[in-house]
């Protein structure tokens, strides 16, 4: 029986899976659905699930997750296909006739989104285990096909991450990246290379970005994706016999030391990811995962804004870990002032002698800081009396080395190897898949809710506990991947007992910035950059990998800065989540008033910032240059258009700013902040040329400067 072709469409997608006959099922087309039919009836495709497992292997044999011998031997079962008025969903199920593995793929579409998410289940069928070192929650070479042109026309788009240096992109050409021009027919084998990027540990961004996207040269056709895990993951890129291909997994036996047994009794299912593609370039693609992300949202309603108050927090070039109600209450006078619906009281709240890195657990306030006799409260009160909802931070899934808390809780709710705990850093890494560990963190959020009224949370994370913990006779990454998942199970739980909590995602500024946490959590610190001319560039990436509404982006203005650095620092929050921070308390009123302005400005913008989509006029790879720049665009028809422009030391005064998504349009560019007339702050001669898609601007003071600006349709 010959290979036939099953389309299905769900949300805003078609796909086209090669089914039947002597292979593997196969992705052959992803397409946005108004784009029409695709025809890859003569494209072989790549299997679209690869299962790497211990006896079995590759051929050839490589690095790469590609010709697995039991990825080649899956062949299709059957295929179901259930709907609602939310979602659709395709299951895909094939079966090994070696091992009895049998391999659903699970392809789900939410109304109005232009992206398709999808996962794998691994089950057994009958006796026996098979030791699995590596499954994909997908493969794909469907560019090719959809786009009608070969790999040598396509760039691979890919992102670094590091602490205070998040964000930075990467486009260089597929046959450059790590795909190099063979003659497989020569040799027989087609090239055993690949591109590849991988996480390690728990910091699901710490090194590189779990985003990425092929785009084709010209702009017309492009693929992208994100792995939605809150651990370790891998991707990479290559060519096989039967084209290119990208594929998507989480942890892995040889990046993560993970792998796991699977019965008939224990199945496996795989980390989600989410794939979108658009007959366009890379802030096309981007955008239709955008769409995606807010459809995943815990709680967020289709058509209404969500909840996005301004946050206050004391501690970015402002307290620095440091607070006491002395400090404090000046500044809660202030944020209120300047407009804060929210305050949270950052890291040291629980700090008695001034050495709290290695005590920390207990996450009880501090007498010395606090002395009165309501302790914090007397804070947390004040917070309320100014119209604002307290918050706090907290880092639950560490322990302190020196905390009483190490010794009471039993062994087992740590990591641990080879029978001893792991330490990082002088802290010990909880075990979310103990009781003990998840009652401990409930006791302290509970307690906190209910003794101090805190409706905010600040959640940060500044260790990696390494590959994971083999408690139990585990692979430590399975140990790993089974702790990561307890922790989405207990945040759910959470906001499941506390529905109003709104909870900030943070790791060491933005080290685990995904789609599990994401989904989940409220806000997502972009970076703790404290340079506020090095903020830019990661202000302006971040709309790749995270919601603009969801992008907290600091906003600290110092009583000590010119109008115009106020302005930049200002700037910097307003397009995506203003995270307010700075010495408000210090400042004069008309320095307050500017920040005054700047968070009004925001709040006014957040229903057009929160059905968004980003794109970035000069590019979003590449090294940051003096002028940085990011827009944002309508989602749907019609619309202006907004910008945040930042000249930074070294930029020429003039700029010539393209902006494709109003090419045609006639359009009259608007300074949004600072607004015309602020002492200190000179007008930026502005000229739109609707029939080049370019805004014109001049800076006539001396850089660092930023503008918002609207292109307001005619």
């Amino acid at each position: 029986m010959s290979r036939s072709l099953l389309t299905w469409s769900g949300g805003g997608v078609r796909l086209v899976l090669g089914v039947g006959g002597d292979e593997p099922v196969r992705l052959l087309s992803l397409r946005p659905a108004h784009t029409g039919a695709a025809r890859p009836d003569g494209a072989p495709g790549v299997p679209l699930v690869e299962v790497l497992a211990l006896g079995h292997g590759r051929f050839p044999g490589s690095h790469r997750y590609a010709d697995t011998a039991v990825g080649g031997r899956l062949r299709h079962t059957g295929h179901t296909e259930t709907r609602t008025e939310s979602a659709a969903e395709l299951r895909v199920g094939q079966a090994d006739p070696v091992t009895g593995l049998t391999v659903t793929s699970v392809f789900r579409a939410a109304a109005g989104s232009p992206a398709v998410r999808t996962w794998t289940e691994l089950g057994m069928a009958g006796e026996g285990e098979v030791r699995v070192q590596a499954v994909t929650s997908a493969a794909t070479g469907a560019f090719l096909a959809d786009s009608g042109l070969p790999l040598e026309e396509f760039d691979l788009l890919y992102g670094d991450c590091d602490w205070v240096a998040e964000s930075r992109w990467h486009r260089v050409p597929l046959r450059e990246a790590g795909l190099p021009v063979m003659d497989p027919a020569v040799h027989h084998h087609a090239s055993r290379s690949r591109f590849a990027l991988t996480s390690r540990s728990s910091w699901s961004t710490g090194e590189h970005l779990p985003t990425g996207a092929v785009v084709a040269r010209d702009g017309s056709w492009a693929l992208a994706w994100q792995i939605e895990h809150n651990g370790a993951w891998h991707w990479e890129a290559g060519e096989t016999v039967d084209g290119a291909y990208v594929a998507l997994l989480g942890p892995t036996d040889a990046e993560h030391q993970w792998s796991t047994a699977v019965t008939a009794a224990r199945g496996f299912t795989t980390v989600p990811v989410s794939l979108a593609a658009a007959a366009g370039g890379a802030d096309e693609a981007l955008g239709a995962l955008t769409r995606q992300r807010r459809t995943l949202v815990r709680g967020r309603a289709p058509g209404r804004t969500p909840r996005l108050p301004v946050v206050f927090n004391d501690y970015m070039n402002t307290l620095m870990g440091d607070p006491t109600t002395g400090k404090l209450l000046p500044l809660v006078d202030a944020a209120a002032e300047a407009g804060a619906e929210y305050f949270c009281v950052d890291a040291g709240w629980y700090d008695e002698d001034g050495h709290w890195w290695d005590s920390v657990g207990e996450w009880r306030p501090s007498a010395t800081r606090f002395p009165g006799p309501r302790g914090l409260a007397e804070v947390t009160d004040r917070i309320r009396e100014r119209g604002m909802v307290p918050g706090i931070w907290l880092e639950p899934e560490v322990v302190g080395v020196r905390s009483p808390l190490a010794e009471r809780l039993p062994e087992e709710a740590f990591f641990r190897r080879h029978g001893a705990r792991v330490a990082e850093h002088g802290r010990y890494h909880l075990d979310l898949r103990h009781p003990a560990a998840t009652a401990h963190l409930d006791e302290v959020v509970d307690r906190l809710v209910a003794g101090l009224g805190v409706g905010y949370f600040k959640f940060d994370y500044n260790i990696m506990p390494g590959p994971g913990t083999d408690t139990g006779g585990a692979a430590p990454g399975e140990g790993l991947l089974a702790h990561n998942r307890a922790h989405l199970a207990w945040l759910d739980a959470l906001l499941d007992r506390h529905p109003g909590l709104l909870v900030e995602n943070c790791a060491s500024g933005a080290m685990r910035m995904d789609y599990a946490m994401l989904s989940r959590l409220h806000l997502q610190s972009t970076s703790d950059q404290q340079n506020p001319l090095l903020y830019p560039p990661i202000a302006a990436a971040a709309p790749a990998s995270v919601l603009p509404e969801q992008a907290g982006n600091w906003a600290y203005a110092q009583p000590g800065m010119t109008v115009e650095e106020a302005v930049f620092t200002l700037a910097t929050g307003v397009l995506g989540r203003l995270y307010l921070s700075g010495r408000l308390d210090r400042m004069d009123a008309a320095r307050l008033a500017l920040v005054r302005e700047a968070v009004a400005v925001h709040r006014a913008l957040l229903p057009e910032i929160a059905d968004s989509l980003p794109f970035w006029p000069l590019g979003l790879a590449g090294p940051a240059g003096p002028w940085t720049a990011v827009g944002l665009r309508p989602a749907g028809p019609g619309g202006d258009a907004l910008l945040t422009v930042w000249r930074r030391p070294g930029a020429p005064a003039e700029l010539e700013l393209p902006v494709a998504p109003l090419r045609g349009v006639a359009a009259v560019p608007e300074t949004v902040f600072p607004a015309a007339g602020t002492a200190g702050a000179a007008d930026w001669p502005l000229e739109w040329d609707a029939g080049r898609g370019v805004l014109r601007l001049v800076c006539p003071v001396p850089a660092p400067a930023a503008r918002v600006i609207r292109l307001r349709r005619l």
